[in-house]
């Protein structure tokens, strides 16, 4: 008669890429397994070669030692101004946005535990543009209050979406259908808004509307890039648990987590996380939605994954820029413009593969 083995503790997997376990002090860990890593870096290196890429194309060719040479101060006059203070400021701020949208979208499709569920197709986009579009055509200001404004539309979108989503509890469909409403109201409000303003000031706010990387400076690139990494440290502490609520609140709950709290802390570092993106370069669509999906697929896990997306998005919004860029040159198009075109190719692929299934 063999011996009795030990009870195991409470132990979740997600997937391949990530264990949670709690331990006796009540405390997360997590373990993200060699795949994950290996996808993560590997969308670095790619999106550090579109960044190479576009700092070396354009009206004015350089070669990647001229580059190179900018960067580290060899190179000077009209070299160093193209590359530091025309392209730089461009491409940095691509990759900040697309972090900041990609775990935007791990974050709010992990809650909602729906492929749609992300904060374009929800509404907070469309709500922190509301609020950047009050600031700059009904009460005035500069950057600063562009960024607060679509702070507060974007959080207050957020909280009109879960209070009118909540009974007894947040659940994911629900979540989306009042989000899709939201979104449509408030997208009502943004063309009153537009209707109502003078000639220069709608035709500004329309071509900012599509998302747009165009005319970027270091007045934006640096500010954004601060915002942005601040904001990770928090999702980096509230990922683990971000997993443990994709078992349900009643299986969070009994392995010791606070379902509400940590869904409103998740919500609020989502928000701002968008409502950076959205004040330094416009509500650019679909590279929230499509970047978890995609990076999800990539490390084979069972559920979306913060880094993974955030690295997807860079890559995803790095490479539309350039495309945005070079497609038409001299002409520029704005980047919102290229990524509802690859978005919402990858949205009917969703959607029909979802019908199939």
């Amino acid at each position: 008669m063999s011996a009795p083995t030990r009870p195991t503790p409470p132990d979740v997997r997600l997937g391949r890429a990530v264990r949670v376990v709690r331990s006796r002090g009540g405390t997360l860990s997590g373990r993200i397994d060699l795949r994950t890593v290996v996808v993560c870096l590997a969308l670095l290196v790619v999106a550090l070669g579109v960044t190479v890429v576009a700092l070396t194309t354009g009206d004015y060719p350089l070669s990647v030692g001229q580059v190179l040479g900018a960067l580290t101060g060899v190179e000077d006059g009209p070299v160093r101004t193209i590359v530091v203070e025309w392209r730089l400021p461009r491409a940095l701020l691509a990759l900040v946005v697309g972090v900041a949208l990609g775990a935007s979208g791990a974050i709010f499709q992990s809650i909602t535990r729906n492929p749609l569920g992300s904060p374009d197709i929800i509404g907070f986009n469309t709500g922190a543009y509301t609020g950047a579009l009050v600031v700059l055509m009904v009460i005035g200001g500069g950057y600063g209050g562009v960024t607060a404004g679509a702070l507060v539309g974007g959080i207050g979108s957020a909280v009109l979406v879960y209070f009118l989503a909540y009974r007894r509890g947040v659940q994911g469909f629900r979540f989306v259908v009042v989000g899709i409403a939201i979104s449509a109201m408030l997208a009502a409000v943004n063309a009153w808004l537009i209707v109502t303003a003078d000639l220069e000031s709608a035709m500004a706010a329309t071509l900012w509307g599509a998302g747009s990387l165009n005319g970027t400076s270091w007045a934006q690139a640096g500010p954004a890039t601060v915002l942005v990494v601040v904001l990770l440290v928090p999702m980096a502490a509230l990922a683990p648990r971000m997993h443990l609520l994709e078992l349900g609140d009643d299986a969070a709950t009994a392995l010791g987590l606070h379902a509400e709290r940590t869904r409103l802390a998740l919500v609020v570092v989502g928000v701002a996380l968008v409502a950076v993106a959205t004040a330094v370069a416009g509500p650019i669509s679909f590279v929230a939605l499509a970047a978890p999906q995609l990076a999800r697929r990539l490390t084979r896990g069972a559920g979306v994954q913060v880094l993974p997306a955030a690295a997807m998005g860079a890559v995803l919004l790095a490479a539309s820029d350039l495309v945005a860029q070079r497609l038409f040159a001299p002409t520029q198009l704005p980047v919102g413009v290229v990524t509802v075109v690859v978005g919402g190719a990858y949205l009917i692929w969703l959607l029909v593969r979802e019908a199939r299934r």
